[in-house]
């Protein structure tokens, strides 16, 4: 058996067949919905719950599931949405179903808050390195710093020539 074979018999949450059925016609991407079709709707799903039962990361997604980052990116892009906990919401008559949605409302709720957490503080080493003079990541120095640094060139400067 090889790895990633052996990596997919570890889900925990899989989607039954007449789950899928009931979620369906709620995700996007599918036939005659606006915008881009999702390629397969299943696996993607399978995906997030794999990423949730087995408590990994991204990048350890089989490659069964499709390319990791596609995923996470999609995942990404419905947890902005709000689509998870829309799709939740919409969800009644299957307990085990609310509750694997619960869990992927949950760890995206997680998600934000890191990717805020993460914001925070390249802010705040922003602000820290403009406050000693120091380039920002973008290597711009901030205006305060150029302004001391061209008065003491410019003494340099006329010292040099007297």
């Amino acid at each position: 058996m090889q790895g990633d074979e052996l990596k997919i018999q570890e889900l925990k949450m899989k989607l039954t067949d007449s789950q899928w059925q009931t979620l369906e016609p709620l995700l996007l991407g599918k036939q005659g919905d606006p915008g881009a079709r999702g390629r397969d709707n299943r696996m993607f799903i399978d995906a997030v719950l794999w990423i949730i039962s087995n408590k990994a990361i991204w990048r350890s997604l089989p490659t069964e599931f499709g390319k990791w980052n596609t995923t996470y990116m999609r995942f990404r892009r419905w947890n902005e949405c709000d689509i998870w906990r829309q799709v939740q919401q919409s969800l009644y008559g299957d307990p085990e179903l609310l509750a694997m949605f619960g869990e992927i409302v949950v760890h995206g709720d997680q998600q934000t808050g890191r990717i805020r957490e993460r914001i925070a503080r390249r802010a705040q080493k922003l602000v820290y390195n403009a406050s000693l003079g120091k380039m920002d990541s973008r290597g711009k120095k901030s205006q305060h710093s150029d302004d001391s640094t061209s008065h003491w060139v410019g003494l340099v400067m006329r010292g040099a020539t007297v």
